[in-house]
């Protein structure tokens, strides 16, 4: 029972922690968000505060979800730490419990927390996200096209009208509607007939929906058009496959995603390392805790060694930027999803069950 009962406080302490760091990381995210987005859009002659502050909320929750592995490290330090403080670690050491043991109910709140983060926040971000791409690529359709932007994705279309190379400067609904968009048309020989630029672009049953149209012909005037129809023989899975970010899908559906990617011949990796970097977050956070273990166990014994502290810190944060660097491996193809997803996770953590080794069983 007593030993119940610790459990239960060491993980009150841990996950209140938590929670208290993600309301002060959350209201970081807002201010920084805010200026980032207004900045970003700035052109934009639609923009105003309020739709700046709906944007920010809704993009929150997939940069909350993206800062989670740094939360679990700096709460776990601050709550080991505060334990160190006040002498309970000592006294939980004194009563004969091993370092495995009052560090359980840590780890099993970073899992709840990984896998609430999976199943909850996930789909929550997934959802905002793509309503925020909406917003944005309503605002980034009231901006000036520029042909020469390297923020313009491109996609090829052929019907029997001739080839299409369409550009858009942002997309939304999973890459159906496109922001910003230029569609040149080719004829058979490849020269350039015509160029259409368009506030909007939505794919319906077999045809674009332009929105707000110029036309562009060598050797006359530009021509205000309004509303275009274009033809097209894109399937949106196959736009979805081509535009959509991993991040506005939610994780039960990255698997039929990946499926279709394959079906169409398309490259999967990007969706496919995406889910399974999301498989591996419980156990890269459970990680993040063992590796503040490492520095924060000793606190009180060995002095106040701050050094060794912000070791802890840049370690668990280098761990999360080799998370990101082996992530871009896999969705380049350079490295397998699964290889990409779990081994920064499995080298981090059997590092760090060395060290507690060495350190607490001698």
């Amino acid at each position: 029972m007593a030993l119940k009962t610790l459990n239960i406080y060491l993980f009150s302490q841990y996950i209140g922690m938590f929670l208290r760091a993600s309301v002060g990381i959350a209201s970081l995210i807002l201010l920084i968000d805010m200026i980032e987005f207004s900045r970003s859009n700035a052109d934009s002659d639609s923009l105003t505060l309020g739709t700046v502050l709906v944007a920010t909320l809704l993009r929150i929750p997939g940069f909350y979800e993206k800062a989670i592995p740094f939360l679990v490290l700096i709460s776990s330090i601050i709550t080991l730490v505060a334990l160190n403080r006040k002498n309970e670690i000592t006294i939980v050491r004194a009563a004969g419990i091993s370092t495995w043991s009052f560090l359980a109910p840590l780890c099993i709140g970073s899992l709840i927390i990984g896998l609430v983060a999976i199943t909850v926040l996930n789909p929550v971000s997934a959802f905002t996200f793509a309503i925020a791409q909406e917003i944005e690529a309503d605002l980034r359709g009231t901006v000036r096209n520029n042909l020469a932007s390297d923020k313009q994705k491109w996609l090829r279309q052929s019907t029997d009208e001739g080839v299409t190379i369409i550009g858009s400067r942002s997309s939304a609904r999973r890459g159906l509607l496109l922001a910003g968009v230029t569609f040149i048309n080719f004829d058979d020989q490849g020269a350039i007939t015509q160029r259409l630029e368009a506030e909007k672009a939505i794919l319906e049953d077999g045809r674009w929906r332009l929105e707000g149209t110029t036309r562009f012909k060598a050797a006359e005037a530009a021509e205000a058009l309004g509303t275009v129809l274009v033809k097209s023989g894109l399937r949106p899975e196959f736009v979805e496959e081509a535009l959509a970010r991993p991040e506005a899908i939610p994780f039960y559906e990255l698997y039929a995603k990946i499926e279709i990617a394959q079906a169409f011949g398309r490259n999967a990796n990007s969706f496919a390392t995406h889910l399974h970097t999301l498989f591996a977050l419980p156990a890269l956070l459970m990680t993040m805790t063992l590796i503040a273990a490492t520095v924060s166990l000793r606190f009180v014994r060995s002095g106040l060694n701050l050094p060794v502290i912000y070791g802890g810190i840049i370690s668990g944060f280098a761990l999360f930027v080799v998370t990101q660097i082996v992530k871009a491996f896999g969705n380049a193809g350079i490295m397998s999803p699964v290889l990409a997803a779990w081994l920064p996770v499995f080298v981090a953590g059997a590092f760090s069950v060395s060290v507690l080794l060495i350190k607490e069983d001698g």
